[in-house]
């Protein structure tokens, strides 16, 4: 599931052009992506792994290659720890703090298939997965937390966790026949919705608050206004037509990370 990174990768890069104040060299561009591509893959692979007899029963995702047997049982485990040995040795090219940070991200990276068997704040637990990428993205560079990639994180956290309020959607009727947690599951349709335009006006909040302690200026309200524009955008396609939500999924959320990308070089520049 590469198409997958594009949520996060835009975040790391941000966040490593705002702690370098421009270029951070072509090294650490390559283990930026490399570390991103295997944090997805590693967290993709367990999901499947240990999702696969529920994936089974559901009509969205039984012909999933890791239901069908277009891959093996054996051959996701290896997978996965392939891609967790890889994000190690990633980290500790990198630096120290990245290094002592691996681990913890992958146990982050791993709760979210768990953690939607008993309680519906799963949501908020993807979202930490992906909004863990700015907070890396800084490590990378200054080898510490400065205190705008916490808000940059936190504005990506409650991002990720309301656009996938609008995605379980499609699985409300599953989830709740076959007690599995989530926001739709037991609040319905109405209260989901609601809290999605909660969690995404929080993130323009916390977005807002990352570029005013970074001092973007003129480019960094450009992105901000921006991607208030396209997640009102997302919100009206799924309002007007369930059948929209992949195109808002990842669409409209896929644009939306690179477009901030390169509102925040341009106003590093």
């Amino acid at each position: 599931m590469f198409q997958h990174t594009v949520f996060s990768l835009p975040f790391i890069l941000i966040a490593m052009v705002v702690a370098a104040q421009g270029w951070f060299g072509w090294r650490l561009l390559m283990l930026g992506i490399f570390a991103a591509v295997t944090a997805r893959n590693y967290a993709m692979g367990v999901n499947r792994y240990f999702d696969s007899s529920f994936d089974a029963l559901n009509p969205r995702t039984r012909n999933r290659p890791s239901v069908d047997g277009r891959v093996s049982r054996g051959g996701m485990i290896l997978f996965v720890i392939i891609n967790a040995l890889f994000f190690v040795l990633v980290a500790y090219w990198i630096n120290t703090l990245a290094f002592w940070l691996s681990v913890p991200i992958l146990i982050v990276l791993a709760s979210y298939t768990f953690i939607k068997r008993f309680s519906p704040m799963a949501h908020l637990v993807l979202g930490l997965s992906l909004g863990l990428a700015p907070i890396a993205g800084a490590v990378a560079v200054l080898g510490a937390v400065p205190l705008w990639s916490v808000y940059l994180s936190a504005g990506v956290v409650f991002w990720v966790a309301g656009f996938d309020l609008l995605y379980s959607l499609q699985d409300m009727e599953f989830d709740k026949a076959h007690g599995l947690h989530s926001i739709p599951s037991r609040f319905g349709l109405q209260k989901t919705m609601v809290t999605a335009r909660i969690f995404h006006a929080m993130t323009i909040v916390f977005w807002a608050l990352f570029v005013y302690d970074a001092h973007i200026g003129l480019w960094g309200i450009v992105a901000i206004v921006a991607s208030a524009a396209m997640l009102g955008y997302e919100h009206y396609l799924v309002a007007k037509d369930f059948s929209k939500i992949d195109k808002a999924f990842f669409t409209v959320n896929g644009y939306l990370g690179f477009l901030f990308l390169i509102c925040i070089i341009l106003g590093v520049i």
